[in-house]
C-alpha cells in the first residue's frame, strides 16, 4: 500500500509518497508541471511489488511547503538541489529515475551530479532535445530572448483551470480522462502567491534548455540503460523528443502511446508493464 510522509529539507517539509519493500530496487518518481505526486497514483500499484517507490512533491508544488519568493528561489537548479538533499536524507544511494516533465531537467541534473548512482532512466514525455519542442516553445525562446513584462503576465494562461484541464485531456480518446487529477491540479495552481512562483519557473525553463547538451553528453559517457514511453499526441513535448534518445543511446527502448501529455491518465498499466519488463530485463530487480 501507499503510505504518506514529510521530512524536514532545509526548514521546508518535503512531503512525498512511497510504497514497496525498502530492500527491493528504487525507483524515484520526479512528477510535472502543473501536477504532484498524485500522478503517480495509479502506477505505483503495479510496481510496488517488485520495486521500491518514492515520488516527492517540489517545493511549490502538491503538499509540499511553498515558501514565499523573497525567500526561495523558485529555479531549477534550487529545486534540484532540494531533491537531492531528500535523496540523501532518505538515504537512498541507487536509484532509477522516472522523470516527466518539469522531472526531466530535475532528473537529468541529478542523474549528471551523481551518475553512479542512477541504474536506470524512464523517461515518459520528459524531453531533453530541441527536436522534442512543440511549436509553443518559438514563443517562449522570444520571450527569454526578450523578457518584458507584457510578456511574463502573458504566461499566467499556462496555469489557468482550461488549460491544464486541455494539457490533460488533449490527445486523449474522448471521456478517457478522469477529472480527479486535473481538478486537483488546478486548486494547486490557484493557491495564493503561487502564480508568481510558477511564471518564475516559466522564465527559468530556459536553463534545462541550456544544459540540454550537457545531459546529452551524460548519455553518450554513461550509457544508463533507457526507456522513453511517450504519449505521441503530446503537443509540448512531441515524439521526435523520444526517438531522439536512440541518437545517444541506440540501445535505448522506445514506444509511443496513443495519448497526450499525461499518459499515465490513460495508460498508467501498460507503461508499468514496459517497466516491469525493461528493468527486470536489464538486471534491475531484487536478487
Amino acid at each position: 500500500m501507499t503510505t504518506y510522509h514529510s521530512i524536514e529539507i532545509e526548514g521546508l517539509e518535503v512531503f512525498y509518497r512511497k510504497a514497496g519493500n525498502p530492500d527491493k530496487p528504487v525507483i524515484l518518481l520526479l512528477h510535472g508541471f502543473p501536477s504532484a505526486s498524485h500522478m503517480f497514483r495509479d502506477l505505483i500499484p503495479v510496481l510496488e511489488e517488485d520495486y521500491y517507490l518514492i515520488a516527492p512533491d517540489y517545493p511549490g508544488f502538491g503538499n509540499t511547503s511553498s515558501p514565499d519568493r523573497e525567500d526561495f528561489q523558485y529555479t531549477f537548479d534550487h529545486i534540484t538541489e532540494i531533491i537531492e538533499s531528500f535523496i540523501d536524507k532518505l538515504m537512498l544511494t541507487k536509484y532509477a529515475l522516472y522523470v516527466f516533465d518539469y522531472g526531466a531537467p530535475i532528473g537529468f541534473r541529478i542523474a549528471m551530479h551523481r551518475p553512479e548512482r542512477v541504474t536506470a532512466i524512464i523517461s515518459q514525455n520528459g524531453n531533453i532535445y530541441h527536436e522534442g519542442l512543440g511549436e509553443k516553445w518559438a514563443a517562449r525562446q522570444e520571450y527569454w530572448n526578450n523578457p518584458t513584462f507584457e510578456k511574463r503576465e502573458s504566461y499566467r494562461t499556462a496555469f489557468a483551470p482550461n488549460t491544464i484541464m486541455n494539457q490533460y485531456t488533449q490527445g486523449t480518446k474522448e471521456n478517457s480522462v478522469s477529472p480527479d487529477g486535473y481538478t486537483l491540479d488546478i486548486a494547486y495552481m490557484s493557491r495564493t502567491g503561487n502564480d508568481e512562483k510558477q511564471l518564475d519557473l516559466i522564465f527559468d525553463y530556459q536553463s534545462n534548455v541550456g544544459l540540454y547538451l550537457q545531459f546529452q553528453k551524460y548519455l553518450q559517457q554513461y550509457q544508463p540503460p533507457l526507456l522513453a514511453v511517450w504519449g505521441e499526441n503530446d503537443v509540448s513535448f512531441i515524439p521526435e523528443g523520444a526517438k531522439a534518445f536512440k541518437k545517444d543511446l541506440p540501445a535505448a527502448e522506445i514506444h509511443l502511446l496513443d495519448t497526450g501529455h499525461f499518459a499515465l491518465e490513460t495508460h498508467a498499466l501498460e507503461i508499468g508493464e514496459l517497466m516491469l519488463s525493461f528493468l527486470k530485463n536489464n538486471g534491475i530487480q531484487r536478487v
